[in-house]
């Protein structure tokens, strides 16, 4: 009688790092992937490739419990508005009813006295989880690289300019596809990082610095335009985002530009004892990306 393979639900798996780290599950087969849908339509490209897809809806408290039944471990993925925390409370609530054993949550960086406030809210649900009894994996990651590429549907990076709002500080990166494959090895092997919490950045790095990188390594002159977090927060008012995070987000970025987050520059040794290989690092993404920063 051959054992049945745990199943492992993806929350967000229509996102990047919800996407990347089915992505690394469907190279095992060592678990059951299951991918965390809002609708009929977004499973259909799951379905066509033989994944297993649930109705999934933060915001449908009636849709959780059904998704989780028979589901082992969850990868928990929220969105970028202060819902997450009611959100992560209603989905761990019935995750525990329905026996889920192991919870990899993808938090926000800073250390265990981080005051930004998205920071702070995202280790009020690590101590949620763990309240509830869980095995679990926390995931801390750095700034993502792939705010270069955009944040919020807005570009960063437009003939050669760089918009961004933190001064010259240099701060730790991390490429969110190291993030969904610590978050792919956690979920295979939940015995391996059971009650770990991983800060994840492997570079440090200015916007300036970034900006001089890639003047070397694609033979166009880039610069970095250093803009108030004012405008970062006006920007996203005009693209229509939940502001209550996004005014969060201004204030990393202030305290980030005025050197007040202690621990801003850290980076970590932990990758390749997680995943056998080294992290990606600035000229790595620089190279993978090139033809989106080109002009």
């Amino acid at each position: 009688m051959t054992q049945q393979r745990p199943t492992v639900l993806i929350t967000g798996a229509t996102g990047q790092i919800g996407g990347e780290t089915l992505k690394h599950l469907l190279l095992d087969d060592a678990v059951a992937p299951v991918a965390a849908v809002r609708s009929t339509a977004k499973a259909a490209p799951f379905q066509a490739r033989g994944i297993g897809t649930v109705i999934l809806d933060f915001d449908k408290e009636e849709t959780l419990l059904p998704a989780l039944q028979g589901i082992d471990r969850v990868l928990l993925v929220t969105g970028y508005t202060v819902d997450m925390l009611r959100q992560s409370k209603v989905f761990l609530d019935a995750a525990k009813q329905a026996g889920v054993q192991h919870v990899v949550h993808l938090g926000a960086c800073g250390g265990d006295d981080a005051s930004i406030g998205h920071w702070a809210w995202h280790q009020l649900v690590e101590r949620y989880i763990e309240w509830h009894g869980f095995s679990f994996t926390h995931l801390r990651p750095e700034a993502f690289m792939q705010n270069l590429l955009s944040y919020d549907g807005t570009r960063a990076v437009v003939s050669g300019v760089i918009r961004q709002y933190t001064g010259d500080a240099r701060f730790s990166w991390v490429d969110g596809d190291d993030v969904a494959a610590v978050a792919a090895q956690a979920l295979m092997h939940p015995q391996r990082h059971a009650g770990q919490t991983y800060r994840l950045g492997y570079d440090a790095k200015s916007y300036g610095e970034v900006a001089a990188l890639m003047s070397e390594m694609l033979g166009q002159a880039f610069r970095y335009d250093a803009l108030s977090p004012d405008v970062f927060l006006e920007d996203m008012r005009a693209a229509g985002a939940e502001m209550a995070y996004m005014e969060c987000v201004r204030d990393n970025f202030r305290r980030v530009a005025e050197r007040r987050v202690p621990g801003i520059e850290n980076t970590y040794d932990n990758f390749a004892q997680i995943t056998g290989r080294e992290p990606v690092r600035w000229p790595d993404f620089i190279r993978k990306h090139r033809d989106a920063f080109a002009y």
